[in-house]
């Protein structure tokens, strides 16, 4: 289980310096921050990028793959807000997958990092993965100042797609060599 909820870190971790602002870095010397490199080259790719120089904004649209350190996060589209230069939000929207080979696979439909507050929201058919090991939800909320993360299974026919009865549903394999 332990593994599971590195696995929802790495989420954190991984979206987090994808929008990384110089001063979105290792807040206080957060521990959980300390496990990626938030200066390492970030590098974006996808099939098209539109600018908004007047709503100071950027967005990645096709086959989006974005990547830091040996994390990677891939999309249909990545969309990033900015105030006064600095990155605000960023939205990853459609078939979202974070990989990490250190944790493992989240996806979902949707995923948000908010900077100021160092929140990462991932929403919609939410699955963390990691060797056997699989949780299901309909949401995952992460706080990366404190390093707490919750799986709601959300309410009963208010998310699409949502798993049956509105649960988190887990599956662990003991000794599992994650």
């Amino acid at each position: 289980m332990k593994s599971m909820f590195a696995l929802a870190a790495t989420l954190a971790l991984t979206t987090a310096p994808l929008a990384a602002a110089p001063a979105a870095g290792n807040a206080g010397g957060n521990a959980l921050m300390s496990k990626t490199d938030n200066n390492a080259p970030i590098n974006i790719s996808s099939d098209t990028f539109q600018a908004d120089l007047n709503g100071k904004t950027g967005t990645w649209q096709g086959n989006v793959v974005v990547i830091q350190g040996d994390m990677k996060l891939r999309a249909n589209q990545v969309h990033m807000s900015t105030v006064n230069g600095k990155a605000d939000k960023v939205l990853a929207s459609g078939n979202v997958v974070v990989d990490s080979p250190r944790s493992g696979t989240a996806t979902g439909d949707n995923g948000v990092y908010s900077v100021g507050p160092r929140t990462v929201l991932m929403t919609g058919n939410v699955v963390l993965k990691k060797g056997k090991d699989v949780m299901r939800g309909a949401q995952l909320t992460v706080n990366l100042v404190n390093g707490q993360a919750v799986l709601g299974g959300g309410v009963k026919g208010s998310t699409p797609g949502a798993q049956s009865g509105g649960r988190v549903q887990a599956v662990f394999t003991p000794n599992n060599a994650n």
